[in-house]
């Protein structure tokens, strides 16, 4: 289901607050904050990362049809084509087979971590899904007349050998869940808005669901009345709702779920404009609220019905694109670019004293803090690793050899070890800014409303604001506004499309050189 447009809401709002107070600009929800107890008890728990089960499904499916038609065919080649020779047509009904049979266990439903979990159900379901796969190869070779080509010791080989490696592979499978699942990994981390008889309300329904894979951490609240309760459902409250931005910068958080009744949209217009900006997925809870919509207008978690406000963006098959995209591309990229990295390298090293490379800080994915690579274009004595000082046009700080590979932005090559060594940076994607940047003497998150929301990706060493000119120097609002633009628009709109274009437009760019000192 598509998730509702509120960002035109929220912008309009932030828009109106801005203009009714200058200080309104500023965001204090951005700065590093103290939790209560209750959250850090919480965030100091040692948390994996998540398994996304649309692709442990797909894994699945992909392991199943290449296992039966291997099997298919290794019987076939050692048995058959020594006695009857070799046919297109064996290797067709062979390849037709294992596609019925995921086919078949995907109408069984067999393909769902639940059924994963369990033992008889989905043994009993896949012998039946198998046996009914052959007996219709059968049927359909006996009214092909084709019965008697058919080795009947190839075949009865091929269904046991099969049968029994799909029952391996799924007690495998099955023990690979058991474990992930103590570990977490397929938890839905969850966090409630609203401390009040509507949440509990809420908390209850979820804990009601059977095999439900919501984890609920907390809930939040603004409130200090009592309406707002300390424990709700027996859950703590683990703080206030500006709070949940560094409690998800500190812990991993899947879904945020807003108990609130839908009728309180001021108030959570209010609350969105401060959690947009996180890379989770938000949610409104609809199991209190009297208005219905059609059952198609909700998603739903077990049977809590709930409407989709912001998605999590680039997630499970996207996230798989996207790494093996930053992997295989940023290998290759390395490898034709290892002589002219050697090159810039001698070329510093001849040119004044000090290393080759420096880290830098930058921001990373929700707003972590990374060490960048790059080739040092400023004398060593008078390097700045926090970047507090923009580097400006005849900056003295630059190099000779500087100032040539910050205009061609080839100081940026060592970047590609971040991408395919440390896996903190992409291909593509925003620009990782210095944790210390600033617009005059604003940090850019203090001059951009909702500027932190274009790290709910990783960061990236080209991007769509730089192929558009928005690179360089930061000198005045416009500037950081467009990156931002372009960053946002990036996010909601990628594909792997989309990345190709950008790397095949970004030496088109750099020739051009705008804004680079």
């Amino acid at each position: 289901m598509e998730p509702i447009d509120v960002r035109s809401m929220i912008n309009s709002a932030a828009a109106g607050a801005a203009a009714a107070s200058p200080a309104a600009s500023v965001n204090p929800f951005e700065r590093r904050k103290r939790l209560s107890p209750a959250a850090l008890a919480v965030t100091n728990q040692k948390v994996l990362g998540a398994y996304s089960p649309v692709v442990i499904n797909g894994v699945m499916r992909a392991v199943d049809f290449a296992g039966i038609s291997l099997i298919g065919i290794v019987l076939y080649v050692a048995y058959v084509v020594p006695i009857d020779g070799f046919s297109w047509k064996f290797l067709g009904a062979i390849v037709l087979m294992a596609t019925l049979a995921v086919i078949s266990f995907q109408a069984a439903e067999i393909y769902d971590i639940d059924i994963y979990r369990g033992q008889l159900r989905q043994m009993t379901r896949m012998a039946s899904s198998w046996a009914f796969v052959f007996l219709l190869f059968i049927g359909a070779s006996f009214f092909a007349k084709v019965g008697g080509t058919v080795s009947r010791v190839w075949l009865a080989g091929f269904f046991f050998t099969g049968l029994a490696a799909l029952i391996v592979g799924r007690l495998i499978l099955r023990t690979l869940v058991r474990r992930w699942a103590r570990e977490g990994r397929l938890d839905r981390r969850t966090i409630i808005v609203g401390s009040d008889e509507n949440g509990e309300k809420l908390i209850t329904a979820l804990a009601a669901q059977d095999d439900s894979d919501i984890k609920i951490l907390g809930v939040f609240d603004d409130r200090n009345d009592s309406r707002a309760l300390d424990t709700c459902a027996g859950l703590p409250k683990l703080g206030r709702i500006g709070d949940i931005v560094e409690f998800a910068r500190r812990t991993r958080v899947d879904l945020v779920l807003f108990a609130l009744p839908i009728s309180a949209e001021t108030r959570i217009l209010d609350m969105l404009k401060k959690l947009w900006v996180l890379p989770v997925d938000i949610r409104l809870s609809a199991h209190t609220n009297k208005l219905r919509f059609r059952p198609r207008s909700y998603s739903y978690l077990g049977s809590v019905p709930t409407l989709d406000v912001f998605e999590q963006p680039i997630t499970d098959w996207d996230m798989v694109l996207k790494w093996l995209f930053d992997r295989v591309v940023g290998g290759l990229m390395l490898l034709m670019l290892a002589p002219v990295m050697a090159l810039v390298a001698l070329a510093i090293k001849l040119d004044s004293a000090g290393p080759v490379l420096f880290r830098q800080k930058r921001y990373g994915f929700n707003n972590e803090r990374i060490d960048v690579f790059k080739f040092r274009s400023l004398y060593h004595d008078q390097a700045d690793p926090l970047a507090a000082k923009v580097v400006t046009r005849n900056d003295p700080r630059v190099t000779r050899v500087g100032r040539f590979i910050r205009k061609t932005s080839l100081d940026e090559l060592p970047q590609l070890f971040n991408v395919v060594f440390k896996g903190n940076l992409s291909i593509v994607g925003p620009r990782p800014h210095a944790v210390q940047g600033k617009l005059q003497s604003r940090l850019f998150d203090e001059a951009v409303d909702g500027y932190f929301a274009r790290h709910r990706v990783k960061p990236g060493i080209t991007g769509w604001a730089q192929i558009n000119g928005w690179r360089g120097e930061i000198d005045n609002q416009e500037k950081i506004q467009k990156r931002v633009e372009f960053d946002l628009y990036y996010i909601e709109n990628w594909s792997v499309l989309f990345d190709l274009y950008i790397v095949l437009k970004t030496p088109i760019a750099l020739i051009k050189g705008e804004n680079a000192y």
